[in-house]
C-alpha cells in the first residue's frame, strides 16, 4: 500500500494564527471582507489588528462572503498536482456559511472532471459546526497528530469527534455587532447599553443563544470562570479569545490555571469574519462539553 501524503486544511475563521498554521502546515482559505466597498482577504491582506482598526473607523458595517467553489476546485487542484494522497478539509460550520456546501460542490467538480482513475485522491469534508476555535482548535491538534505519524482514518475520528463536543461561551462588551448579527435582539441590545448589561452567549452548532446578563465588567470573569466548572469536562483542554483588548481574557487565562490547575490549550485573538458578529471587544471561552450526535465526514 502507497504511503498517504495528507494534507489537512481549513479557513480562515477558524481563527488560527497565521504563524501556527504555517508551522504546522495548515492550508488556509481566506473569506472575503468588505469594509466601506473595499473587499480583502483576512489574515491575507490584513491581519487582526489591522482589522481592528479598519472597523472601528468604518462607516458603514463590515460585510463577509462564502468562500466559493471556483476558488475551492482550484485549490483542490493544485493539491492534486502536488501528489496528495487525501485532503481533510475543517469547514466554518454548515449552519452558519453556505462555504461547507460549496466544498462538496467544488470536490464533486474535482472528482467528475480532474482526478484521473489511475490516480485517486480522497477529499474528505468536516463540517466544523461552529466557528473560530470550537473547530479552529482541533485542526492544530489535527496537525500535530499527522505529524506524530497518525493516518488519515485516526485524524477524522479526532476531529468528528472534537467538533461534536466543543462549544464557545462570549461575553461581548460593545453591543451594536450582535444587535446587528442577530446575536442579541435589538431591544434587549438596546437595554443593556442603557443598564450596562452585557449578555452571556452560547454557540453550539451555529446556534446561539443568551444564557444570561452580567452588569459591570467585574463580573465578567466570574461569571465565566463558572460557566467553565458547571459545562466543562475536567481535565480537558480549553482555549480563551480575545479582540482587540486581552486585558479580560489574561484575568480569565489566569484565574481558569488557577482553578483548573491547568493554563489554556490556546489564547488567540478573534479574525475579522468572527469580529464582524461579535465586535472587537469580546471574550471567549472555548471548552469540550459533552459530546452531541456524530456526524460523519462527506
Amino acid at each position: 500500500m502507497l504511503k498517504e501524503k495528507i494534507k489537512l486544511m481549513t479557513d480562515s475563521c477558524s481563527d488560527i494564527p497565521t504563524a501556527l498554521a504555517e508551522e504546522l502546515g495548515i492550508g488556509m482559505l481566506y473569506f472575503p471582507v468588505t469594509v466601506d466597498g473595499v473587499c480583502a482577504r483576512e489574515l491575507k491582506d490584513f491581519t487582526k489588528e489591522e482589522f481592528y482598526e479598519k472597523i472601528a473607523a468604518a462607516q458603514e458595517y463590515p460585510s463577509t462572503a462564502q468562500i466559493t467553489p471556483f476558488e475551492m476546485h482550484d485549490t483542490f487542484l493544485n493539491l492534486y498536482e502536488q501528489g496528495y494522497s487525501d485532503v481533510i478539509y475543517v469547514t466554518i460550520g454548515s449552519g452558519g456559511s453556505a462555504t461547507h456546501d460549496n466544498a462538496v460542490a467544488a470536490r464533486a467538480q474535482f472528482y467528475s472532471e480532474d482526478m484521473r482513475d489511475d490516480r485517486p485522491m480522497r477529499i474528505h469534508i468536516i463540517d466544523g459546526r461552529n466557528y473560530t476555535a470550537t473547530y479552529g482548535y482541533g485542526v492544530v491538534e489535527a496537525a500535530k497528530m499527522l505529524r506524530r505519524g497518525a493516518d488519515c482514518a485516526e485524524v477524522i475520528d479526532y476531529l468528528l469527534d472534537w467538533v461534536a463536543s466543543a462549544a464557545v461561551y462570549f461575553i461581548p462588551l460593545t453591543l451594536k455587532y450582535v444587535k446587528r448579527s442577530g446575536r442579541v435582539s435589538a431591544a434587549a441590545a438596546f437595554a443593556g447599553e442603557l443598564l450596562g448589561l452585557r449578555p452571556v452567549c452560547r454557540i453550539v452548532d451555529c446556534k446561539s443563544d443568551v444564557l444570561t446578563k452580567v452588569r459591570g465588567e467585574q463580573h465578567i470573569v466570574p461569571h465565566m470562570l463558572k460557566i467553565a466548572a458547571d459545562n466543562m469536562i475536567p481535565h480537558t483542554p480549553y482555549t480563551i479569545m480575545h479582540g482587540k483588548d486581552d486585558t479580560l481574557a489574561k484575568e480569565l487565562a489566569a484565574q481558569l490555571t488557577k482553578q483548573l490547575g491547568y493554563p489554556p490549550a490556546q489564547y488567540w485573538a478573534i479574525g475579522a469574519t468572527v469580529t464582524c458578529n461579535a465586535g472587537p471587544e469580546v471574550v471567549g471561552l472555548v471548552i469540550r462539553q459533552q459530546r452531541r450526535a456524530l456526524q460523519e465526514s462527506v
